[in-house]
Parts: structure tokens; C-alpha cells; sequence
């Protein structure tokens, strides 16, 4: 298994277009948050990179949205992703699309964004997934060296395995687009529904719902842990008086 963190440099892409079949990589994200995004709540959500901030997220209940970007145009706020401007416990949602894929060190950013995720709070990660057609069209020397397939894939068990290690229950994780091409993409979508789900572990994408999960710092024994305090039995007498 290759590392996480890479001294390599990648180009990070700040808008779809940037990407091959771009477009309807984020159609069917948006129809995966079109779903969540009504049962979302609080105060204040961060979309964190440019992929993030095109997506549209009206139908959300939390009115307060930040964009975080450095090039793309839809951004409210230019900050670096591995020291956001934000005080600890003070986001409720945050959403990563395919970000961990072009960033050289994708544990620093999950930690950075648990930082500032409140308690309970949701956490959305799409990204491509290494064992399906599109991984396996990187190890193409002509494609390597180019977007989508220049960055690092990382499989959704590895994602979720990040995520337990900071405490994160992982409440969806749906993985699609076995046939990643958009030439004839009905027959392509009719082909992988009719496969059923036993093929959906080599689809190409991969959408992560994970809940931040916070333990009490000091646990509370069950009630028949508890070690009896041993003590005497007290008696209550009376001496009765000899008339």
C-alpha cells in the first residue's frame, strides 16, 4: 500500500471542466447531495475547494455557507486548506469533493477539518476510487501525467479506515459508475443497475457520509462494575428500663 502523503507535486483542479467527463461526475454528485441535503442541519456549512464550491446546495437548511477556494471564482474565502480560519468546534458540515484526491497530504486536512467540525457534525467526501476502470486507465503512461488521473485514488475502505481512527460512523458510503463512459451513458446506467449491487465495489466513484462521534473523557462504569464499598450492618435496639 502506498503512502498517504507524496513529495510529489499535483495539480489541483479548481472547477469540473478541468476534468474529463467533468460535467457528469458532478451531476451525479449533485444528485447524491440533492438527497442529503435536507437532512442537514445547523448554523454554518464550508465547502472546502473549488470542485466543492460549484456544487449547489439551495435545498440545505443551513443559510450560512462558506466557499473556500484559492482560483475558482465562487469562492467567499481564500485560505489554505491545511490551516483553516476557523475556531475549533465551529462547523457543522463540511464537504470535500474529491479533495483528498489532489492534495499531497490528506491526513493533515481530515485532521484539520475535525478540528473545526462540531460534535455530531457531517462530514461528505466524494473521490475516485483505484480499483475500477478509471484507476486502472492511471497506470496508462500517456494518462498519468494528466487530470483526473494524475492525482492519488484512495479506495473507500481506506477512507472509512481513516475516518474510524478519528472517530467518524460512516453513515452511507455509495459507490457507482462501473462504466465511467458518457458516450451512450443510458445503456452504460442500465447495464450497471442490472449487474446489482455485488459490482458496485469497482464503480469509479465513491460518495462518503460520516457523522463525528464524541465519547465522554471519562467514561462511566456500568452499574454492575461498581465495587461494593464494604461496611457493618447497623442495628437499631432500645434497652428496656426494669420497672
Amino acid at each position: 500500500m502506498k503512502p498517504a502523503c507524496s513529495q510529489k507535486k499535483i495539480e489541483i483542479p479548481h472547477s469540473w471542466s478541468q476534468l474529463k467527463n467533468g460535467q457528469w461526475v458532478c451531476e451525479s454528485i449533485q444528485t447524491r447531495m440533492d438527497e442529503w441535503c435536507p437532512k442537514l442541519f445547523g448554523y454554518h456549512m464550508l465547502k472546502l475547494g473549488g470542485l466543492s464550491c460549484e456544487l449547489s446546495s439551495g435545498n440545505c437548511n443551513i443559510q450560512h455557507q462558506v466557499h473556500l477556494d484559492i482560483q475558482n471564482p465562487l469562492h467567499s474565502l481564500i485560505a489554505d486548506a491545511y490551516d483553516l480560519p476557523f475556531l475549533e468546534k465551529s462547523i457543522d458540515v463540511t464537504i470535500l469533493a474529491h479533495q483528498l484526491d489532489y492534495c499531497d497530504d490528506p491526513h493533515r486536512i481530515l485532521r484539520e477539518v475535525d478540528r473545526v467540525l462540531i460534535d455530531d457534525g457531517y462530514l461528505i467526501i466524494t473521490g475516485f476510487n483505484p480499483i475500477s476502470l478509471t484507476g486502472f486507465a492511471s497506470l496508462m503512461p500517456w494518462r498519468k501525467h494528466n487530470l483526473p488521473w494524475s492525482g492519488h485514488m484512495y479506495t473507500p475502505n481506506r477512507i472509512k479506515d481513516w475516518l474510524s481512527v478519528l472517530n467518524y460512523q460512516v453513515i452511507e458510503c455509495d459507490q457507482y459508475a462501473l462504466f465511467p463512459m458518457q458516450k451512450y451513458r443510458t445503456w452504460w446506467t442500465w447495464l450497471e443497475n442490472a449487474l446489482g449491487g455485488w459490482a458496485s465495489p469497482a464503480g469509479s466513484l465513491y460518495f462518503i457520509v460520516a457523522r463525528k462521534r464524541t465519547y465522554p473523557l471519562k467514561p462511566i462504569k456500568p452499574h454492575w462494575n461498581l465495587k461494593r464499598r464494604f461496611s457493618p450492618v447497623g442495628f437499631n435496639y432500645r434497652i428496656k428500663s426494669s420497672e
